[in-house]
């Protein structure tokens, strides 16, 4: 495999300048300059409003200032320094209905005005406090989560199934540098993490020394193998899995740390081949391989009624029998009588209750 020439290096060497970040999840209504300018509209609105009012009853107002009729723009004045509470006293409501006026509608109307701005002020100002809260309660509680690397075909999949078998998204971080990623993992309810996962430092900010698995799903396999030996060197214990189009860059990732690796290219290759010989046959394993539907592949442990039965024998569809670090065959001699620290790779049909109890061990190495 060809890693990245020296120009490549040098220009992730100068990624450091790049800026990364977290992203929780949220419901985002609309965008807060939006906002911001609705507020003004309405306050606006609201001003035109008390000027039409005392212009409408302009005869009920006194201008101590001038020996002259309220106009327009004394209207507006007024207006102005009555909603902003700044009240000068120079134009004063002299009659009983201006006075009425001022009691019922003015008034409220001052209280209006003051709730917008003061209201949008301090929305601006309360916002960074209250998401740099939400991001250490986030760092203090996130513990053995996911971690997903690259939000694309391949991401989306992997996170679709590993939640079909009831994983929570509360317990899912996806980085990723596009923006526009982490925006549609934050909008289906996933933490985003910002920046380039070659980076120790953005790999820390999704917490990755805490996290029990790391699926690598990066669109370049130089990047894959980069990302995965960075992630080894924080987490020694976590399960990672890689994925990778070129089967000969198989072997360099599990030499950087992957304890299990998925070669795309070839395995649609052999879907397809599959297709043409049986598509029948192909038709079941891409059932089998979608989670949450039709048969699944489950793997369970070995219950202690299950303990020296023949897997040949079982009412489940035993598959393989995974036993220490070693998959055997269900038809293997070893595995003649299960042990209670056995577990089973069944195939099943998904039901509501159907669960994949997680094994948490690393991977069988070849």
């Amino acid at each position: 495999m060809k890693l990245p020439g020296q120009d490549a290096i040098a220009r992730q060497a100068d990624e450091h300048l790049m800026t990364h970040r977290v992203e929780l999840p949220r419901k985002i209504v609309e965008r807060p300059i939006r906002q911001v300018g609705k507020r003004l509209s309405l306050a606006l609105l609201v001003l035109l409003l008390t000027i039409a009012i005392v212009y409408v009853d302009r005869d009920g107002y006194r201008d101590a200032g001038k020996d002259a009729p309220v106009d327009l723009i004394a209207a507006a004045y007024y207006a102005t320094v009555t909603l902003s509470t700044t009240g000068y006293g120079d134009i004063t409501p002299v009659s009983d209905s201006a006075r009425l006026v001022n009691i019922f509608v003015v008034t409220p109307l001052r209280v209006i005005f003051l709730i917008i701005l003061v209201g949008t002020t301090l929305e601006a100002l309360t916002e960074r406090s209250r998401e740099e809260w939400r991001l250490n309660r986030w760092r203090t509680t996130v513990r053995d989560h996911t971690v997903v690397i690259g939000f694309g075909t391949k991401g989306r999949s992997a996170l679709q199934t590993v939640c079909a078998a009831g994983l929570k998204k509360q317990q899912v971080v996806v980085v990723d540098p596009s923006s526009k990623a982490i925006d549609a993992a934050t909008a289906e309810g996933y933490v985003g993490v910002i920046g380039d996962a070659t980076r120790s430092e953005v790999l820390k900010r999704a917490e990755v020394q805490r996290a029990a698995q790391i699926i690598v799903a990066t669109q370049r396999d130089d990047t894959a193998v980069l990302v995965t030996l960075t992630a080894r060197q924080l987490n020694r214990r976590a399960k990672i899995v890689a994925a990778v189009r070129e089967e000969e860059n198989a072997p360099l990732l599990k030499q950087s740390g992957a304890d299990a690796v998925v070669t795309s290219a070839s395995a649609a290759g052999r879907l397809l081949g599959l297709s043409v010989l049986s598509p029948a046959a192909s038709m079941v394993l891409e059932d089998l391989i979608q989670q949450g539907s039709g048969l699944d592949i489950v793997e369970r442990p070995v219950t202690r009624a299950e303990v020296g039965q023949d897997p040949r024998t079982m009412d489940d569809l035993v598959v393989s029998v995974l036993r220490g670090h070693r998959v055997l065959g269900y038809d293997d001699p070893a595995v003649r009588e299960l042990e209670l620290t056995d577990r089973l790779i069944t195939i099943v049909r998904t039901t509501p209750d159907t669960k994949v109890t997680p094994d948490t061990r690393p991977l069988p190495q070849d």
